[in-house]
């Protein structure tokens, strides 16, 4: 029985949103089971989908908290 995790940010999709959608989660859960069963042959009734929303300031790259790097890449620097 596979289990696959998700991760994403609770960010949303684009300008004022500020989470995802439960249509789009429910898009992320069938597109991860199909996948599981074209590649793996794995019956879409085995499979299970985790979906974890990580805040914005629980997360970083580039040595610096997210939001921070974002600044500093609209900047220039």
């Amino acid at each position: 029985m596979p289990i696959v995790t998700i991760q994403i940010t609770r960010e949303g999709a684009g300008p004022g949103r500020d989470s995802v959608t439960a249509e789009e989660k429910a898009a992320l859960i069938a597109g991860a089971s199909q996948l599981l069963l074209d590649v793996l042959h794995k019956p879409v009734e085995w499979t299970f989908v985790v979906i974890e929303e990580v805040d914005t300031e629980n997360w970083g790259w580039g040595g610096l908290p997210a939001l921070e790097y974002r600044k500093r890449l609209a900047s220039g620097g």
